[in-house]
């Protein structure tokens, strides 16, 4: 595997989160006009049929025991953790469900040390609980307008998608060395599919004509971000890595501002502020140490 500078990586996972949160925004429209399920649904087959022409262009090598095994985990976990997400989205502005979400990295932390025995660095957990403040400064702004008669649930959701991520995240580390991003991609995108696919009979409903290429969009940015997160977790740690999950809040406040008319209120701007400060402290970090243990775990 070849070695990259330790800012280099964290860039890159930033650039993924950058265009998941570009992703959020289509998944939201579509969500509001088609519903959670169809629209994951639909998105999947269109994962799928990148993830397969990206394969196709490769060595197609053969998934080993270990790799399948992490790839239906995390398809389960992403699963959950997705239904979760874009039906609170769809109930609450893009930055307050951004902002929820952040609690994720924080729970990454623990687990990261827990179960991937990572040695956390000094950093991050200031940076978190930097981050945590800033998180704390917007929802002390959110609190204090008038909230949607099921914003509340769409909070309650959305926290629960951010424990589902927070486990997503230990398994991004388990599973990018474990495998290729192009497989990991792929073999993910086709768990997912057939999970949501046991509903189909019940719940698919095909989608109007002119919604085709939003979904095709949101497809094409989910694997897009897919790929460059896996290509960063498979170079740096979780721990480092899980900061980078703050600079979405940046793109959700444009995107809810530019897409949904959302307003961003000085409250969410001096959060903002707080965020991006603690992701700027923690990619001051100079090691990125990979934790050789983990090659030879089941």
């Amino acid at each position: 595997m070849t070695q990259a500078a330790p800012a280099f990586v964290f860039a890159v996972a930033a650039l993924g989160i950058g265009v998941f949160s570009v992703m959020d925004a289509a998944m939201k429209m579509l969500v509001i006009a088609i519903g959670v399920y169809n629209t994951m649904l639909w998105r999947s087959f269109g994962n799928v049929a990148i993830g397969l022409g990206l394969w196709s262009l490769g060595g197609r090598r053969r998934p080993s025991g270990r790799a399948l095994r992490l790839h239906g985990a995390r398809g389960l976990v992403t699963t959950g953790m997705a239904l979760l997400f874009f039906w609170g989205i769809a109930r609450v502005p893009l930055t307050l469900a951004v902002s929820i979400g952040y609690t994720a990295p924080v729970m990454a932390l623990l687990l990261a040390a827990l179960v991937l025995k990572e040695r956390i660095d000094w950093r991050a957990p200031i940076a978190s609980l930097a981050a945590l403040a800033g998180v704390g400064v917007i929802l002390a702004g959110q609190a204090r307008g008038a909230a949607p008669p099921d914003a509340w649930w769409g909070a309650a959701a959305i926290f629960a998608s951010a424990i589902l991520y927070a486990v997503n995240l230990i398994l991004a580390r388990l599973q990018a060395l474990a495998a290729g991003p192009v497989e990991v991609a792929l073999v993910q995108s086709v768990v997912v599919l057939v999970a949501l696919g046991c509903a189909a009979p019940w719940l698919a409903v095909p989608p109007p004509a002119s919604l085709w290429p939003m979904i095709a969009l949101a497809a094409g940015l989910g694997s897009i971000s897919m790929l460059l997160l896996a290509w960063a977790y498979a170079r740096g740690s979780a721990s480092y890595l899980a900061s980078s999950e703050y600079t979405s809040f940046v793109w959700a406040a444009a995107l809810g501002w530019l897409v949904f008319g959302e307003r961003v209120s000085v409250w969410t701007l001096a959060g903002a502020g707080v965020i991006v400060a603690a992701c700027l402290f923690a990619a001051r970090r100079r090691d990125v140490a990979a934790t050789a243990t983990l090659q030879s775990q089941t």
